[in-house]
């Protein structure tokens, strides 16, 4: 009797490890900025754009008999700090993945000409922005973009989109400088988090994340 409740709490205690190390195991990586350009009528000629991809790691080659499980519905935020660590704005901001719907303006057209402009969707401004991530898949997510000859830069998500003035939201301005900040990514009980300087007192072209260093700490 003994010897069954033992086998029985073994397996019970063997099932639970495994499904413990097959949930996501996500991860935060740096990529290299990229330039866009745009066309007439939109509130910029050319952006220079940061992002980060959250990596959802496989498991390790002796685990290679289970699989891992996928991390859905991920969602996060960005907060950004002084080099002391002191957070600029007080609050987080909520990310945008890259590969969720845009809310991009729809332009509309009037004999008058008062009536025409461009108007955007208020439903996907307010929804959250989520996406699924199989294992060793990544997913994009916006950081920061910096727009035309502008010294600053600003943090980009949704709210960009219906910003005063557009897509340059006064919420999330940075001046020329150095700054820190940290990104954190969460899926049902799990998480990962980095931390990296962006570099913003250079030229367009030099706009950049760089890995935090080891006494850089944004409370």
């Amino acid at each position: 009797m003994l010897e069954a409740l033992f086998g029985v709490l073994v397996g019970a205690l063997l099932v639970i490890r495994v499904e413990e190390f097959r949930k996501p195991r996500l991860k935060l990586q740096l990529v290299p900025p990229y330039a866009a350009k745009y066309p007439d009528r939109r509130p910029a000629k050319q952006s220079h754009v940061i992002h980060l991809l959250a990596l959802n790691e496989v498991l390790p080659w002796w685990g290679k008999w289970m699989s891992r499980n996928a991390a859905v519905q991920c969602r996060g935020d960005i907060s950004f700090h002084h080099m002391d660590g002191q957070n600029i704005f007080g609050r987080a901001m909520p990310v945008k993945w890259v590969r969720t719907a845009e809310a991009l303006p729809m332009e509309i057209r009037s004999p008058k000409d008062e009536l025409s402009g461009f108007l955007v969707d208020p439903l996907r401004i307010m929804s959250e922005s989520r996406v699924d991530i199989a294992p060793g898949e990544t997913a994009e997510f916006d950081v920061v973009v910096r727009f035309d000859e502008d010294s600053e830069c600003y943090g980009w998500n949704l709210e960009s989109y219906q910003s005063e003035p557009p897509w340059r939201n006064p919420k999330w301005k940075l001046p020329a400088g150095r700054y820190l900040l940290r990104a954190q990514i969460f899926s049902g009980d799990q998480s990962c988090s980095g931390q990296f300087r962006l570099i913003n007192d250079v030229p367009a072209d030099a706009f950049r994340l760089e890995p935090a260093l080891p006494g850089d700490r944004a409370y």
